[in-house]
């Protein structure tokens, strides 16, 4: 049996998801706080690896003892444990909802899908309670730039080959991934970019978000987005937007999830 765990965290000051030696880590940060928890050394293992500066809302990960241990380890009532936890956690890192699962479970390879959303603002000036939060887009963006904008994420829905939207260097061979839904809409001085899909490439959702920008502006046209998926070069897609306007929003998993909170 292992806990599942769905965290929040502001990733402004972590070097990412993944434990690094001499450095503040999401997963070294849980690690600390669920073995100071339960007493003993506890084994985390995430959804995803975030880069660092990228935020999440609904990241899940598993928490189980390191090494054999009795089927009866978890002692403290599942939708408690967040309350336990609150003492060990640091204040960028919360717990939005827990969940015990079977040993057969894992947070990777059981998940269907992911959400990840990313937020842009287009004001004059800048806003410092953004900073770190969302990008701030130099140039307005018009119900034209908008339009644009979703005319051109149309065009990236449904299984393609992402490989000009996947980072250069990058180590994956096969760079197919079914997105199920992209869009940009307006919801008061901020643009939200929401997207689903099967998988997420290296900095896929950055580039995406970069390219529509671009699109936003008229330096490219949406009809650009067929020639860029079969060019499959990095170099045909736009910027890559920052890394602190993305956030991993849901998880979608292979079995039903009953999320407690108490």
């Amino acid at each position: 049996m292992k806990l599942l765990l769905k965290i929040m965290y502001n990733g402004r000051d972590f070097m990412g998801y993944q434990y690094q030696p001499d450095v503040r880590t999401v997963q070294g940060s849980l690690t600390s706080a669920v073995s100071s928890c339960f007493g003993r050394d506890m084994k985390i293992t995430g959804c995803s690896r975030t880069d660092a500066g990228v935020h999440a809302l609904g990241f899940c990960c598993t928490a189980e003892p390191a090494g054999e241990h009795p089927d009866d380890w978890l002692r403290i009532p599942v939708g408690k444990v967040h309350r336990a936890l609150s003492r060990f956690l640091p204040e960028d890192i919360a717990v939005a909802g827990e969940c015990e699962v079977p040993d057969d479970f894992h947070p990777r390879y059981s998940v269907v899908s992911k959400e990840y959303i990313y937020r842009m603002y287009d004001t004059v000036a800048a806003d410092p309670f953004l900073t770190g939060r969302a990008w701030h887009l130099k140039h307005p963006v018009t119900e034209e730039g908008l339009c644009r904008m979703n005319e051109a994420a149309s065009c990236l829905i449904g299984y393609r080959d992402f490989t000009s939207f996947m980072a250069s260097g990058s180590k994956i061979e096969d760079a197919r991934r079914t997105v199920e839904s992209l869009s940009v809409v307006r919801e008061g001085r901020e643009l939200m970019l929401r997207v689903r899909a099967d998988g997420f490439l290296y900095n896929m959702v950055r580039i995406i978000t970069g390219t529509l920008a671009d699109c936003a502006r008229g330096t490219m046209d949406p009809g650009d987005m067929v020639r860029i998926l079969e060019k499959r070069d990095r170099c045909a897609a736009g910027k890559t937007a920052p890394a602190d306007g993305l956030y991993l929003n849901d998880v979608t998993y292979d079995r039903e999830i009953s999320w407690k909170l108490d």
